[in-house]
């Protein structure tokens, strides 16, 4: 008997749309809306190679507006794990995220050296 086969999962996005992540209080300069519009459209542009997500808050209010970007079925296989960017305020930042994803996304493409320095660790960053 042949092994099922698994639909491949593409890659995915989780957008922070919580207490802190898309509060135009707290942020006021960004365009959140606009930003989760355009992350939609992008996903629907994709033939299905990306998935766009809200959460209600991720825990890293301190580094919003956080983004998670989940590796797809091929680079969880190849050791991606997700990957989570804070500071996602501007244009230059989603499109860093979606070029990446482009390419492969965790475990396929290497994120772009300047999205790097926005990455941040859930487990040492929680609660700031």
């Amino acid at each position: 008997m042949a092994p099922i086969s698994r639909p491949s999962r593409p890659c995915g996005l989780v957008v922070c749309r919580g207490c802190c992540c898309g509060d135009a209080a707290k942020h006021p300069g960004t365009d959140h809306v606009g930003q989760l519009a355009r992350l939609r459209a992008a996903a629907a542009d994709s033939g299905n190679r990306l998935t766009v997500r809200t959460s209600e808050c991720l825990g890293l209010c301190g580094q919003a507006n956080i983004v998670v970007v989940q590796p797809s079925s091929e680079g969880r296989r190849r050791g991606g794990r997700p990957v989570w960017v804070g500071f996602t305020l501007d244009d230059a930042s989603l499109d860093e995220i979606l070029d990446w994803v482009a390419a492969g996304g965790p475990g396929i493409a290497e994120p772009p050296p300047t999205l790097l320095l926005q990455v941040v660790n859930p487990r040492t960053e929680a609660g700031t």
